[in-house]
C-alpha cells in the first residue's frame, strides 16, 4: 500500500492542500467513486492492516492507566479476529440481512464483533446503559437474530438486563457470551470467544462480496425524548466517514489515538474507531469503561506522554475536564491537533485550549443520520471559535426555511438563521421504522433539527437546537448564548440552559451548572453574573440550580431531557407548595408515548380532596404540558 491514505487511490505521499474552496473543488474533480479504495468496512480494515501488519491495532489498558501493561493486538491479528467473528456468525446462520445485536462495554471483543458482524450481516450495537424497556424495544425493532453480550461481571448489570428481556425477542436464535468463565456459562448461551477461536481467520468462508450499498449497521438515536430510532448505515456511508475524517485529521500509519468513546455511537465506531484502524493507526483503549473510568481523566497527560498521540479528541465534556488536569511536568508536544464534537463546544473551553497548546480546537458537526461528522473546521483555514467550519469534501450543507410539512421552501441568504440540512456520501436513506421521508427537507437532504447560518465565507455556525429553544411568551430564546455566558464564570465547569414551565410565559429560561472541582457556586451570585452579561433581558435565567454531577448521555453530552424534567418538577412543586399543606405531594415528570412528557401529581392524606384537586387543576391547566392527578390512601 503506497501513499498517505490507505482508503484513497489518488493521494500520493503528500497530503492535499485544502486551504481554499478552490482547492476543495480541484480535489473534488476526481469523482469520489473513482477515488475510494474500499467498498466495505471489511475491506477498509484490510487496507489499514496491509500497511504494516505488525503494527498494533489495539492497545487495551485494563485500568486506563499509563502504568498498565496493555493487551496488544497487531493489525494482522485484529483483521484475523474480525474474519473469525464473521465466520462464526455465518456458521450460526447469519446472512446478509440478518441482525447481530451487541450489548457490550469497550472490551477488545467489541471491536471485532462490531466489524465482524458487518462482514456477515448487519450489526446493531446498543447502549447497555439504556433502561431495560428501551433496550428490549431496540432489539425487537431490529429483529435481532444473534445477541452478543457480556456475561455476569462485576461492575456491570448487562447480563441482568439480558436475562429479563431475552424471552421477549421473538426473532432471537442464539445468545453469545463474551468473557465467559469456564464452567460458568449462563444457561442456553454460547461462548463467543470459543466460537471465534475455532474459525479460520484468512478468508470469509461465506464467499460474500460486500457492496457499498449493503446495509452494514443499525445505530440507534439517543432515545432522549421517546423511543429510539434505528438509523441504517451502509458500508459506503461508513467508509466515507473513515476516509473523510482521516483526511481531515491527516492520520498517519502507526499514529496512536486515546480511545474512550463507546462503540454503540457513530463517533466511537466510525469517526475514531474505523477511521484510525483503516488508516493503519493504533487505538489505545482506555479500559472497558472508556472515559467513564475514574482513572482515565487524571491520567490523561501521563497517557499522552507515554503513547504520544498526535490528535486529542473527545466530546465537549471530556475536553472541558481535560483542562482541569494539571499539565506541568508532562511532555505533551506530540499533540498537533485538538478536535471535538457531539454537541457545541463552549467558546471559553476552545479558547483555553488555544492558549494552552497554541492549537485551535477543530470543531466537528454532524449526527448519526450522516454517519457522524459532516463538517469540520479545516486546519489550513482560519478557525473561528463557535463555527463548525465547512463540509467534508464531496458533502454539502444548506440552511433553509421549511414549511409546516418540514420541506424546504427556500435557501436562506448568508447569515440568515434557518434549518441546517446536509447531503453527501455519508447521509442515510431513512429510518428502519416510521415514515421513510420524515427526516428529509428534500430528496437526499437530511433535516438536522438544528438551527444555523452560513456566513459569506461559507462557514457554518450552529445557533441552537430547534427543540432546545426556550419559547418565552412566543419569543424564541436560543440557550447557546446564555450557556456561553455561564461558562465565563470562574467556578462553572459545565453549564446548560433549558426551559422551565410557566403558566404565563409558557417557558422561562433556567440555568443548570456543575462547579469545577473544589469550587462552590452561589446561585444568586451566578444569576447576577449572567444578568450583567446577557444582552437580551428576556434570556436572563430566572433560576440557577447547582447539580453535581451534571446528567450526561453515555457519550458525554449534557442530557437536557433530564434537566427539562427536573425543571418542570421544581416549577410544579413551587406552584403547589401552599395548596395541600396537610397532604403528602409527589411530583413526577416522565416521558409519554403520545404526549411526549406528562406531569403526574400523586397525593395522599389530608382532607377535602375535591377542593384540593380543583386548586391543583387551576394551577396546572395553563401549562402546555399535560398532567394527571392521583390520590392514594398510603
Amino acid at each position: 500500500m503506497s501513499g498517505l491514505h490507505a482508503l484513497d487511490r489518488v493521494i500520493g505521499n503528500e497530503w492535499p492542500t485544502l486551504a481554499t474552496q478552490a482547492d476543495v473543488q480541484a480535489f473534488e474533480s476526481v469523482p469520489y467513486v473513482e477515488r475510494i479504495a474500499a467498498r466495505s468496512t471489511y475491506e477498509a480494515l484490510r487496507c489499514g492492516a496491509s500497511i504494516d501488519p505488525a503494527t498494533p491495532a489495539l492497545l487495551f489498558l485494563p485500568n486506563a492507566s499509563a502504568d498498565d501493561e496493555p493487551l496488544r493486538l497487531s493489525h494482522r491479528e485484529f483483521h484475523a479476529r474480525v474474519t473469525q467473528t464473521a465466520n462464526a456468525l455465518h456458521a450460526l446462520g447469519v446472512g446478509t440481512h440478518d441482525i447481530v445485536s451487541l450489548l457490550l462495554p469497550l472490551v477488545p471483543q467489541t471491536f471485532y464483533a462490531l466489524y465482524g458482524a458487518q462482514a456477515a450481516g448487519i450489526v446493531n450495537p446498543v447502549n447497555a446503559f439504556l433502561e431495560t424497556g428501551h433496550i428490549a424495544h431496540i432489539l425487537r425493532a431490529a429483529k435481532t437474530k444473534i445477541l452478543v453480550t457480556l456475561g455476569p461481571a462485576q461492575g456491570y448489570d448487562i447480563w441482568e438486563k439480558v436475562a429479563r428481556i431475552r424471552h421477549q425477542l421473538p426473532d432471537l436464535k442464539a445468545v453469545l457470551v463474551v468473557g465467559a468463565t469456564a464452567g460458568l456459562l449462563p444457561e442456553d448461551t454460547l461462548d463467543f470467544d470459543a466460537l471465534v477461536a475455532a474459525q479460520r481467520g484468512d478468508t470469509l468462508v461465506s464467499g460474500r462480496r460486500i457492496e457499498a450499498d449493503d446495509v452494514a449497521a443499525y445505530f440507534h438515536t439517543g432515545g432522549t425524548t421517546g423511543v429510539p430510532q434505528l438509523v441504517p448505515l451502509t458500508h459506503g456511508n461508513q467508509v466515507y466517514q473513515a476516509w473523510g475524517m482521516a483526511l481531515m485529521f491527516q492520520t498517519r500509519p502507526g499514529s496512536t489515538l486515546l480511545m474512550g468513546l463507546p462503540l454503540f455511537h457513530v463517533g466511537g465506531a466510525l469517526t475514531q474507531g474505523l477511521q484510525h484502524l483503516s488508516a493503519g493507526g493504533t487505538l489505545v483503549v482506555l479500559s472497558s469503561q472508556g472515559w467513564r473510568n475514574k482513572a482515565a481523566m487524571p491520567n490523561i497527560w501521563r497517557l499522552v506522554e507515554r503513547y504520544r498521540p498526535e490528535l486529542l479528541g473527545g466530546v465537549p465534556t471530556v475536553l472541558g475536564a481535560v483542562l482541569a488536569v494539571p499539565i506541568e511536568g508532562h511532555d505533551v508536544a506530540s499533540v498537533r491537533k485538538v478536535t471535538g464534537g457531539g454537541s457545541a463546544i463552549p467558546v471559553p473551553v476552545a479558547d483555553a485550549f488555544k492558549h494552552r497548546f497554541g492549537l485551535p480546537v477543530l470543531e466537528t458537526y454532524g449526527m448519526t443520520e450522516v454517519s457522524s461528522c459532516h463538517t469540520i473546521s479545516y486546519s489550513e483555514r482560519p478557525v473561528y471559535l463557535g463555527s463548525v467550519g465547512h463540509p467534508l469534501p464531496y458533502s454539502r450543507v444548506r440552511v433553509v426555511d421549511i414549511d409546516e410539512a418540514g420541506k424546504a421552501v427556500r435557501d436562506c441568504p448568508p447569515d440568515k438563521i434557518g434549518v441546517v440540512a446536509m447531503h453527501g456520501p455519508g447521509v442515510f436513506s431513512g429510518y428502519v421504522t416510521g415514515a421513510p421521508d420524515a427526516p428529509f427537507v428534500a430528496p437526499g437532504w437530511v433535516n438536522s433539527g438544528d438551527l444555523g447560518r452560513v456566513d459569506a465565507n461559507g462557514y457554518l455556525w450552529i445557533t441552537g437546537r430547534a427543540k432546545d429553544l426556550v419559547i418565552r411568551g412566543g419569543h424564541n430564546i436560543d440557550p447557546t448564548g446564555i450557556e456561553e455566558v455561564l461558562y465565563e464564570h470562574p467556578a462553572v465547569e459545565v453549564a446548560a440552559v433549558v426551559g422551565e414551565p410557566d403558566a404565563y410565559a409558557g417557558e422561562l429560561p433556567v440555568a443548570y451548572v456543575q462547579p469545577k472541582p473544589g469550587a462552590t457556586i452561589d446561585p444568586a451570585e451566578l444569576l447576577k453574573f449572567a444578568a450583567a452579561r446577557t444582552p437580551e433581558r428576556a434570556a436572563v435565567p430566572v433560576q440557577a440550580y447547582v447539580v453535581n454531577p451534571m446528567p450526561l448521555t453515555a457519550v458525554g453530552k449534557v442530557f437536557k431531557p433530564a434537566l427539562r424534567r427536573d425543571a418542570a418538577e421544581r416549577a410544579v412543586r413551587r406552584m403547589l407548595a401552599t395548596i395541600a399543606p396537610n397532604s403528602k405531594v409527589e411530583v413526577v415528570v416522565e416521558p409519554h408515548p403520545e404526549h411526549g412528557t406528562v406531569i403526574r401529581v400523586r397525593l395522599s392524606g389530608g382532607a377535602d380532596r375535591e377542593a384540593v384537586t380543583t386548586q391543583i387543576k387551576a394551577k396546572l391547566d395553563p401549562l402546555t404540558m399535560r398532567h394527571t392527578i392521583e390520590w392514594t390512601d398510603a
